[in-house]
């Protein structure tokens, strides 16, 4: 299936507004949005001092709100219509039903433990057009547009990166979720026509311009996530650990190839292969992050591939599905308008990141929808994006 935006992000608000007066028979006082990203480079190197170089796309979690006059907030996901959510303000935040309002309620624990405080009880309306189990981070969106919301109703606009880390909090403490900062950061910080550079270990961002206004990304969902049942992801983490330890540096940032070469001997062939793909990785971002600003769109491509070959031989993250979506952008290559593709997020499943030339992108959609499907029986989402601003307020 390929999806096209047309002017979704007013379809969204349209939508989210019609049906807040229908449920609370009033027009909302404050609307959010917050959107969505894709990782263009830099995989599995967040939590290991590394660079990431995600976007903002143009997929968004939006929130209409009014005050209401109580000390309860009463929240309605129009995903989830039948599990309306209320959020009792004059008490700490805890864990709860339903599940999905978890991370709004640890959002409200973050303010709360800023001394943000008193929240005014409100009525809200949440939609959402981001694709679910894609890996494209639905729940930072989420998150980040409940932040925005409670800046507006407390009239205050709290420092960017603070926000972003609260955030981060709201995942770790009331979803379970131990993410790194890429997803939070990138929605927050998120800019029109610019990558994000994300220092993972000074936690700083820096927006870098898409010099070459010829090419858009195009995300491809397979629509697949096999079961990390083995615990692959935390096997994979403990080797990075235990690989730093051999090399007995403090950061990877202090890590050359040279260094890695020399203490391959006192390695297993396994940890040494996830080793090598961090020093690569950090690398591979930051030569990108250069090349987009100078417009060598070429370059980033085949560090893109690079990555991909990485992840899939070196990390081992990949899988037959996110393999057969990216290698059908590869045969497609330069001539057709692919200037690279590589797998994105966690891996196992989830979504690809292409980058083309938009003249041909939807000739491209096309092509590796079908060959996707002819090689999987399955269907796949597919779209086109560019670089879109960070979470923010809407007028009515």
């Amino acid at each position: 299936m390929i999806e096209h935006d047309d002017n979704s992000y007013e379809k969204l608000k349209k939508t989210l507004v019609e049906k807040f007066e229908d449920h609370f028979g009033t027009r909302p006082f404050f609307l959010v949005a917050a959107p969505a990203r894709v990782n263009l480079i830099g995989e599995h190197i967040d939590y290991c001092d590394g660079f990431v170089l995600p976007l903002a796309i143009n997929r968004h979690v939006m929130i209409a709100a009014t005050p209401n006059g109580s000390e309860r907030a009463n929240l309605l996901s129009l995903m989830l219509p039948n599990q309306p959510a209320t959020v009792m303000l004059d008490e700490p935040p805890k864990v709860s039903q339903p599940s999905w309002a978890n991370v709004i309620r640890g959002v409200f624990d973050g303010f709360r433990n800023k001394d943000f405080w008193p929240l005014p009880g409100f009525d809200a309306v949440i939609h959402s057009n981001v694709p679910l189990g894609a890996g494209l981070s639905s729940s930072a969106a989420l998150e980040v547009a409940a932040a925005t919301m409670v800046e507006s109703l407390l009239g205050i606009e709290i420092n960017p990166k603070n926000k972003a880390l609260l955030c981060q909090t709201a995942e770790h403490k009331f979803a379970g979720v131990p993410c790194g900062i890429m997803d939070q950061f990138a929605s927050v910080f998120g800019k029109k026509d610019h990558m994000i550079l994300i220092d993972c270990r000074s936690e700083e961002a820096q927006a870098i311009p898409f010099a070459d206004d010829s090419v858009e990304i195009i995300i491809a969902d397979t629509r697949v996530k096999h079961a990390l049942s083995d615990g692959s992801y935390a096997n994979r983490r403990k080797h990075t650990e235990i690989a730093l330890s051999i090399l007995g540096k403090d950061s990877w940032r202090d890590v050359t190839m040279e260094d890695l070469l020399s203490a391959e001997p006192n390695m297993n062939e396994q940890v040494f292969r996830r080793a090598r793909h961090v020093v690569t990785e950090i690398d591979r971002t930051q030569r990108a992050a250069m090349a987009l600003a100078r417009g060598k769109t070429e370059t980033v491509g085949q560090l893109m591939a690079d990555s991909h070959k990485s992840l899939r031989d070196d990390f081992e993250v990949s899988c037959k599905e996110l393999d057969i979506m990216v290698e059908a952008a590869w045969d497609i290559g330069e001539a057709g308008g692919v200037l690279g593709s590589r797998m994105t997020g966690g891996g196992f499943g989830g979504s690809t990141v292409t980058l083309a030339r938009k003249d041909n992108a939807e000739e491209i959609m096309q092509k590796m929808a079908a060959t996707y499907q002819a090689q999987t029986g399955i269907e796949p989402s597919i779209f086109a994006t560019t670089a879109v601003d960070g979470a923010h307020s809407l007028g009515l």
